[in-house]
């Protein structure tokens, strides 16, 4: 299934029980809002899709992975509740990836920035690329990386998540990533780098579905007050995103 529009694109294909998931946006594979609604609720509905093991999640073409949120709309936030509902858009996505049914494999091809960054956070496993850096850039906007946090820090903990946070304009390198955890593997070329998402997906796809979902519940084990954390951050974003430091910084 296909849905594209100015807002960027969304395809699912399903063979032999895993579903790949591709995402796109002109932006370097940033989200607006609508396109984060778009990808939760294509997670959710394959959550109970019965003819899906695995789920794969990539983006669009050879470039960045994913840019985080859409500036154009965070340039047009003008209230409160405009801000808070634009990234609870990232809190939404991130717990329909945590509650998901079945195991979901990123393919990381580029780099990721912000809201990227806890997108693949939230994937259970991570494969990736040398070209893979990352960064959360949040505070030099003004703002703070508040709804991926528990995400991020989950998989590479607190010091490494506070590390990277404090150095908004410093990338970190995809084996600093594999280190940390946030990547399981780094490969040289995307061409390897298919062969290994292809070969480790088709051995999960045989696997007891009973036996994976058991064990995604065990893999987010103590992640139940998410639903209401991951909304409170969004308010702290929603109110940030206002501020004449954030405005100028977008604008820039």
């Amino acid at each position: 299934m296909l849905t594209s529009d100015k807002t960027g694109t969304l395809l699912t294909t399903i063979e032999n029980k895993i579903a790949t998931v591709q995402f796109g946006h002109p932006a370097s594979n940033s989200f607006p809002r609508v396109l984060l609604d778009r990808l939760t609720n294509e997670l959710i509905y394959l959550s109970d899709n019965a003819a899906v093991s695995v789920i794969i999640l990539k983006s669009e073409g050879t470039g960045t992975f994913c840019a985080g949120a859409s500036f154009d709309e965070l340039l047009a936030v003008s209230t409160f509740e405009e801000g808070t509902r634009f990234f609870t858009g990232f809190a939404n996505l991130i717990n329909a990836m945590r509650t998901c049914k079945k195991i979901i494999i990123g393919r990381i091809q580029g780099k990721a920035v912000g809201g990227g960054v806890g997108i693949i956070a939230a994937c259970d496993y991570a494969l990736a690329t040398l070209e893979c850096s990352i960064k959360l850039s949040e505070l030099a906007i003004g703002i703070g990386p508040f709804v991926i946090e528990p995400a991020v820090s989950r998989k590479i903990g607190k010091i490494a998540m506070s590390e990277m946070t404090l150095a908004a304009h410093e990338w970190k390198t995809a084996s600093w990533a594999f280190q940390k955890g946030l990547y399981a593997k780094v490969l040289e070329t995307k061409e390897e780098l298919d062969l290994e998402v292809d070969l480790f997906t088709r051995k999960l796809a045989h696997y007891n579905p009973e036996a994976l979902l058991e064990m995604k519940k065990i893999f987010w084990e103590g992640t139940t007050n998410w639903d209401k954390l991951l909304k409170e951050r969004a308010a702290i974003s929603g109110k940030l995103v206002l501020s004449d430091f954030t405005k100028n910084a977008l604008i820039k």
